[in-house]
């Protein structure tokens, strides 16, 4: 699915009203009608509805909300934070309000609100129509309402936090949940954000389709509907060879738990075939642990690659110079695919230049945090992280799968893509190692990179769910990811 930027976001509205058509009024309308209805399916009888609102549209869809509530039997308090100007939108709905509720409070610099614990506050002071940090009285009051505890609801964005750009260091509402419009917006999935977005629900609003579907944009999150069309069924007269060998230089004489991993996952991502690279007396370990796959200790790179379909390197491999020596053999040897992982980023660090000779089969790289800065330098937030990792997969012509709780794709091309599966279960020893064997095995099976790296993440966070919901988060390892893929394969 389409992330679109503040500025699309409102021409997609503008665009709307004029090819529904539809007013502006009426669709503010339908936004503050999506945040009632679900406001009132998740909480009944509350004492009482404190909606505090700025004097744009996003203000606007405070009032709104506070006239549907009241004309629901709610017990509402609105409070309006006086800005520069007031939109059109929002005059109208303050003038709709005023039949039920003659009384607003406009919010004085001298007298923060007192709010009963009990209550539940509705945050529409802003939208994403913000470009500059709060200040002032609006300062104090969202300092206020982030210390007194209460459940917080933000319509549209926790007021104070930019859609498209980092919020390090600014005042932003600290909301338990987050009710935005029709598609998912950057600031969303970025991990610097969590806590102020708290749980978010993207409402349907009834933007016009057609917009969405001539407006390019490099931002997308992945969906189940996106990784349906990528999935490819089985041809019921296949055979182990239509579906790849893949070779795995992983484990060493202390971390063959890693090799079992990444060969297990990778089978289990479909893989025809799977041989493991092992050390002297490691090999035991791979046919006892794991009887499906083929273990090699052939040293020889040129013989050991033939008729491989995909190459995976780096988890548990140790940092020797003969695996230095057989890193560059592989970029610059093998014209298939490869997925480098763990040790192997830690040794590509070194000449990262190498990749930039790989034009027809860019790398996947699978770094996390700490690995990407080893590669490419230190970033100050998540913004810029993003930022340099399309940057740097353009200008060596790889993918970089930079691992998180919405795992961001990095595309050659320029373009993004965001996971939206996956938990913190799995931030657990071995996760890697499974993604690295996913990857592998579906390049494999004839993945293009960018499908591999979206089907692979979104298999891999699906997986991770499922066994979220056998296990729970704090007792889920590694392995219960592999054991969940085939669900997670079903699922789609």
């Amino acid at each position: 699915m389409k992330i679109f930027s503040a500025k699309q976001v409102r021409e997609w509205d503008a665009f709307t009203i004029a090819n529904e058509p539809i007013t502006s009024i009426d669709l503010m309308e339908r936004a503050a009608t999506a945040c009632f209805k679900w406001i009132t399916e998740h909480f009944i009888s509350t004492e009482t509805y404190v909606i505090f609102c700025g004097t744009g549209n996003n203000g606007g869809d405070g009032l709104a909300i506070a006239r549907m509530l009241l004309q629901a039997n709610e017990t509402v308090v609105v409070y309006i934070l006086e800005g520069e100007k007031r939109s059109d939108d929002f005059s109208v709905n303050l003038e709709r309000l005023k039949l039920l509720l003659p009384q607003q409070t406009f919010i004085d610099i001298t007298a923060l609100p007192i709010i009963s614990p009990k209550a539940i506050i509705i945050d529409a002071l802003f939208g994403t129509g913000l470009s500059r940090p709060l200040k002032g009285v609006t300062t104090d009051l969202v300092n206020h309402l982030n210390n007194i505890g209460n459940a917080i609801i933000s319509v549209d964005m926790p007021s104070g936090l930019y859609a498209d750009s980092s919020s390090n260091g600014n005042c932003v509402i600290k909301a338990k949940y987050t009710l935005s419009f029709q598609v998912n917006k950057l600031a969303f999935l970025l991990a610097e954000n969590s806590r102020f977005t708290g749980t978010k629900h993207i409402l349907d609003i009834g933007l016009h389709s057609d917009f969405y579907h001539q407006t390019p944009t490099l931002f997308n999150s992945i969906e189940h509907a996106d990784v349906k069309l990528i999935y490819q069924p089985r041809n019921q007269f296949s055979h182990k060879y239509n579906f790849g060998h893949v070779l795995l230089y992983a484990g060493s004489k202390n971390m063959m738990g890693a090799a079992v991993l990444c060969a297990k996952a990778c089978l289990r991502a479909g893989a025809g075939l799977v041989t493991v690279f092992t050390e002297d007396g490691t090999q035991s370990v791979i046919q006892v642990a794991m009887p499906e796959a083929i273990s090699s200790t052939e040293a020889d790179f040129e013989k050991l690659s033939l008729k491989k379909s995909a190459i995976g390197i780096g988890p548990g491999l140790a940092l020797t110079e003969n695996n230095k020596t057989l890193l560059k053999k592989i970029v610059d040897g093998f014209s298939g695919p490869i997925v480098m992982d763990a040790s192997a980023l830690q040794m590509l660090s070194l000449d990262i230049e190498l990749l930039s000779h790989r034009n027809l089969t860019p790398a996947i790289l699978t770094p996390h945090t700490g690995e990407f800065e080893k590669l490419f330098g230190k970033t100050f937030d998540d913004f810029e992280r993003m930022n340099l990792a399309l940057q740097k997969a353009a200008a060596i012509n790889c993918y970089i799968v930079l691992k998180g709780h919405h795992t961001l794709i990095a595309c050659p091309d320029g373009s993004a893509f965001f996971n939206t599966t996956g938990n913190a279960g799995m931030a657990t020893a071995g996760s890697g190692d499974v993604l690295t064997g996913v990857l592998s095995g579906l390049l494999a099976q004839g993945y293009s990179q960018k499908d591999a790296c979206i089907l692979g993440v979104f298999l891999h966070g699906k997986a991770g769910d499922i066994a979220a919901t056998k296990w729970g988060q704090e007792a889920m390892i590694a392995g219960d990811i592999i054991d969940a893929l085939g669900e997670a394969y079903k699922s789609i």
